[in-house]
């Protein structure tokens, strides 16, 4: 008979094991991967100051129902960066590509009209110069995105306001993931919403590997979003300290197979799989940063091509890895129903990134809407290969594909998020071995 402690673990981590589903990946390879050779690199890269600050418009109505109240407490609140604490190159263009192009900006700020652009160029090249920082590609895009120039969009020091267990849960936070569950994902008709605001949507079966595959990306990212909870849990709150730990009675509640009807091993290979999703994306989207021009611009040169040497070191990383999902499986049916089935997967995940306006945490919102921005950024790229395929290799021609810096930080935060899930797993699978 197995002990106790042994059992524990068990309950939890029994099914997150080996091979995964519609992949020929296998768990292990992952952990390997992600804990040994990806994590130290994301973490460090992450910590630059382009990525740390993300611009994000937390008064946005919920567009789906009124809401009722916002999180009363102090840990759901989030903290704005003050005008003077985000690098300047930030605030005047949310991307800059090439050292030319930043010339011609500035003098079309200095100037400040459109005369100061080269006479000598044609109208549409002028004008296409001018659009670079606004590209408008929302007809790719699977998530809504806040609109960076209204005076309710700030900047947030993700550093300074990390992702952790607020108090915030509930029929307001259960509200929430019935929404994206019962309305915006892919289920067979039999499947019932659970009544009681404890229970968790079931793994779903018989369905085509499209709806498969989105069910499973919502439930890993549920999955992951909770193994951050339950990894930094307010453990005590007195006058003397707060001390933020692992909490694996939490954790326990959230993924135990006996506590969670079987359910909570099969979130965890659920979110194996999106990192799979997010690492593809990763390696696909590495000729669009290895682009002569690109610049992760911030206004301080010599720290900008540091990291973009980060940056490109950690893509080649992830191109290294043997076992990629291999997205070629999706929408491969009949050309029509195949198209259809791609938008719909579009709209619906559009419909997602909106249900975040409706968490009255701000703090989980604000890490709700970048997580989705990212998967939604990840997707963007997956089903963009033709774009990125077609990339000009020279600095003089404008890109077929491109992302602003809100889906970059987004996209590599998003990711920065799973990966330390994955990283986070191993901890709880220790920590769970040694209950009594």
């Amino acid at each position: 008979m197995k002990s106790s402690s042994s059992s524990a673990a068990h309950r939890c981590f029994c099914q997150v094991t080996g091979h995964l589903d519609d992949c020929t990946c296998d768990v292990e390879s992952i952990n390997t991967f992600n804990n040994m050779q990806l994590f130290p690199k994301l973490q460090k890269l992450l910590e630059s100051d382009y990525f740390r600050f993300y611009k994000v418009n937390l008064n946005k109505p919920c567009p789906f129902w009124a809401e009722n109240s916002h999180c009363g407490s102090r840990y759901c609140a989030v903290n704005p960066c003050k005008p003077n604490e985000v690098p300047e190159g930030i605030k005047l263009s949310s991307y800059k590509y090439s050292e030319e192009e930043n010339n011609e900006l500035q003098e079309c700020e200095k100037a400040e009209n459109l005369g100061s652009v080269d006479s000598s160029l044609s109208e549409e090249t002028r004008q296409a110069l001018l659009d670079w920082n606004r590209h408008d590609d929302a007809a790719d895009r699977f998530c809504v995105v806040d609109d960076e120039e209204s005076p309710d969009s700030q900047y947030v020091d993700l550093l300074l306001n990390p992702e952790r267990f607020t108090g915030y849960k509930g029929l307001e936070a259960w509200q929430i993931w019935n929404s994206i569950y019962e309305e915006n994902c892919f289920k067979p008709n039999a499947i019932k919403r659970p009544l009681n605001p404890m229970e968790r949507y079931r793994e779903n079966d018989g369905q085509c590997v499209e709806k498969r595959a989105f069910f499973r990306l919502v439930s890993g990212l549920h999955a992951s979003i909770n193994v951050h909870l339950s990894a930094r849990y307010l453990m005590e709150d007195n006058w003397f300290e707060k001390k933020w730990g692992h909490n694996i009675t939490e954790f326990q509640q959230r993924f135990d197979a006996e506590l969670t009807k079987g359910e909570g091993p099969k979130r965890l290979r659920n979110l194996y799989f999106l990192y799979l999703i997010e690492l593809r994306a990763l390696s696909k989207v590495l000729p669009f940063f290895e682009h002569p021009s690109f610049r992760l611009y911030t206004g301080q040169p010599a720290q900008d091509q540091r990291n973009k040497e980060l940056l490109l070191e950690l893509l080649h990383v992830a191109k290294s890895f043997p076992l990629h999902f291999d997205e070629a499986s999706l929408f491969t049916g009949h050309k029509e129903e195949a198209a259809k089935l791609k938008e719909d997967f579009k709209l619906t995940f559009r419909n997602i990134s909106r249900i975040m306006d409706c968490v009255g945490c701000f703090k989980c919102r604000l890490w709700g809407k970048l997580q989705t921005q990212g998967l939604g950024t990840a997707l963007k790229i997956l089903f963009s290969e033709r774009q990125i395929d077609a990339l000009p290799k020279s600095r003089s021609s404008l890109p077929s594909f491109q992302l602003n810096r809100q889906e970059i930080v987004a996209l590599l935060n998003a990711f920065g998020r799973i990966s330390t899930s994955i990283r986070e797993l191993e901890n709880f699978r220790s920590l769970l071995s040694k209950v009594h």
